[in-house]
């Protein structure tokens, strides 16, 4: 089989054909919008998100290949030692991470610069720190001929599936991506879905480039104003449909069908949506019912404080949330206590000597990773 090659010239896409996209794009911007209304009306969005972002990162990682759960990955960062990749498996937990930090990273840049080149780049340092492609130059375009191709494993550039824009023309695509990014639009989620397709398609990177795309949809999202904050989590339906979404890719460039791409990115767009509002609307019924139940049966100065801080880091080690949590000593231990004989909280490792006990919030990880785990 012949290597796909990039589409040199045919960026930005000529061919739409609108009339395919029209009845797609009023429901993804209903979906998209009815989202957005639930985020604005939960209290202490940082907080209370913070397990979704988590679960973004896990999925979008997986997608790339790694194996790890959310409830792995949590506990091996209750566990504490991050930089341990003594194991396939926790290497796979470090590179979530670091994608979740990415994300946490390109958040704070926002603040200061547009979403650019320049964001992108700092943006992928932090990606792949210290990670597996850690040598490969983060943050840095690909600067040598015939080093990035995409195939299986053990493929050659001859074998490959697709190989990505030549390093002579890099600069000036990535370019032209940039300024796509701020130019106007007929519709802002068909400049998504061609924004995502355009950056997978240039690869830029020697490594990361998959997961860096994916953090982008947020990103525009919330710099055009689509959400109030960089929240959208797209890689579950992505990664659901994994052979379709890089099928659509490959056929951006082989077949010129940049309409066919849409297509699939809007649905996915939709429906991730959706879903994403029914998490929301059930993360709300446990954290108002919890907070009730504190009233009645918990009734501390501290309680709405502690339940704040489970719904932050479902997995922790019993000492963190007495040392961190802002409750004295006594109480923390006191309102721990009352959590494990409620079942709120579960002992997922017990204590010993100086290890502390790990503890989980089985509804509140059921719900961010969408099965029942416990």
């Amino acid at each position: 089989m012949t290597p796909v090659h990039y589409h040199s010239g045919r960026f930005p896409p000529h061919n739409l054909d609108l009339q395919r996209l029209f009845p797609l794009i009023g429901p993804a911007h209903a979906a998209v919008a009815g989202y957005e209304g639930m985020l604005k009306g939960l209290p202490n969005a940082d907080v209370l998100l913070s397990p979704f972002t988590s679960q973004e990162a896990v999925l979008s990682s997986r997608i790339e290949g790694t194996r790890t759960t959310l409830t792995e990955l949590l506990i091996f960062e209750a566990e504490g030692n991050l930089l341990d990749e003594s194991t396939p498996e926790k290497a796979d937990a470090r590179e979530v991470l670091n994608y979740r930090s990415a994300l946490y990273a390109a958040i704070d840049i926002l603040e200061e610069i547009p979403l650019s080149q320049r964001l992108i780049r700092q943006t992928h340092e932090v990606l792949m720190q210290g990670v597996r492609g850690h040598d490969k130059a983060p943050g840095t375009y690909r600067r040598l001929p015939d080093t990035c191709w995409i195939g299986p494993p053990g493929s050659t550039i001859e074998t490959a599936h697709y190989i990505p824009c030549p390093v002579e023309e890099l600069i000036s695509a990535m370019g032209a991506l940039e300024f796509y990014i701020h130019d106007e639009a007929p519709d802002m989620l068909v400049q998504l879905a061609v924004l995502h397709a355009e950056f997978e398609a240039i690869h830029p990177f020697l490594d990361g480039n998959g997961r860096m795309g994916r953090l982008l949809v947020p990103l525009f999202m919330s710099t055009k104003k689509l959400l109030s904050s960089p929240s959208f989590y797209i890689s579950e339906y992505l990664e659901s449909h994994r052979e379709e979404y890089y099928e659509r890719l490959l056929a951006v460039s082989r077949d010129d069908d940049w309409t066919g791409w849409c297509v699939f990115f809007l649905v996915a767009l939709t429906e991730q949506a959706r879903a994403n509002q029914q998490k929301i609307e059930e993360l709300l019924k446990l954290y108002r019912g919890l907070r009730d139940w504190a009233v009645e049966e918990a009734p501390s100065l501290y309680s709405g404080r502690a339940l704040d801080w489970i719904f932050g880091k479902p997995i922790f080690r019993q000492i963190d949330f007495v040392n961190s949590a802002g409750i004295p000593n006594s109480t923390a231990r006191r309102l721990l206590e009352l959590f494990k004989f409620r079942g709120i909280l579960k002992v997922l490792a017990q204590g010993g000597g100086r290890r502390s006990a790990i503890l989980a919030f089985p509804d509140l990880l059921n719900i961010a990773e969408g099965r029942k785990v416990f």
